[in-house]
């Protein structure tokens, strides 16, 4: 089982905010990622990551259209 004190550490890697574990996934409390965790790794890349409804590249995440994250 994935470490709760690691998991509290964990941000968003766009958006940089807090992420609520919803199962075997870490979603992302500002713009909704949702990052999986395998053999009890999270995997942060967003390039992984299934976006939000509605979304169909991360340059539609809340977090981008804003400014607060760039897409380098």
């Amino acid at each position: 089982m994935v470490n709760e004190e690691l998991l509290a550490l964990l941000v968003c890697p766009m958006a940089k905010a807090p992420l609520r574990r919803e199962g075997d996934t870490l979603i992302c409390t500002r713009c909704g990622p949702r990052f999986s965790i395998q053999d009890d790794i999270p995997n942060m890349l967003i390039e992984e990551a299934e976006l939000p409804p509605g979304c169909t590249a991360i340059a539609d995440l809340e977090c981008v259209r804003c400014g607060d994250a760039r897409l380098d």
